[in-house]
């Protein structure tokens, strides 16, 4: 008898009960790599059908905030201030091989990438430090800076895009060179620097 007056009252709490709103949240999770059909061990190259361990590549995650209809430059990249270069976790770089950015020299392991946006350009920081907070940048295991080119984009790309676009001289052969662009979209503006494969 008890239980059955316990049953509408348990009922009746869970239908009062407000039903959480769906939404679609406020950041993605992205990632961009370039494969390279090759593994260094050692001092030698293996090609990934005559190894287990695969091709090496180069491989950048990252955060991908949504503008939104908000201010990118300026408004959601602040001024004058290092910025998280993402949303949430810092943009992480992993490269199999020892790699350069710009002038900058990148040995094979694991990076943060952090972006300085002030009156003068852009710059990229890499950062030994991993898997921090994408606000937690610590100068002191910074690796180096490389001053990126920027360029106003006649179309605003709405969300933070990364791209590693190899170089591709003869487009017949299928194949393309060990070096390439890095291109950062975001906002009404487009920076790049290059990156290339140090053997």
């Amino acid at each position: 008898m008890l239980l059955d007056l316990l049953i509408p009252v348990v009922i009746l709490a869970q239908a009062q009960e407000p039903a959480v709103p769906l939404r679609i949240a406020a950041s993605s999770q992205a990632s961009v790599e370039v494969h390279l059909n090759a593994r260094r061990i050692g001092n030698r190259w293996f090609e990934e059908d005559a190894s287990l361990s695969g091709p090496s590549r180069i491989a950048i995650s990252y955060g991908q905030p949504h503008a939104r209809g908000r201010k990118v430059e300026g408004g959601l990249i602040p001024l004058d201030t290092v910025w998280r270069f993402g949303a949430n976790m810092a943009t992480a770089l992993h490269s199999d091989v020892d790699i350069s950015l710009g002038d900058l020299k990148v040995a094979r392991g694991d990076y943060s990438l952090f972006i300085q946006y002030t009156r003068t350009g852009y710059t990229l920081i890499v950062n030994r430090g991993t898997g921090g907070w994408g606000t937690d940048h610590d100068a002191t295991k910074d690796l180096g800076r490389v001053a990126l080119a920027s360029r106003a984009m006649a179309e605003p790309e709405p969300s933070l895009s990364i791209y590693l676009v190899p170089d591709s001289p003869d487009p017949t052969t299928g194949y393309a060179q060990l070096r390439g662009t890095l291109r950062i979209k975001w906002g009404n503006t487009e920076v790049t620097t290059t990156w290339r494969v140090d053997q």
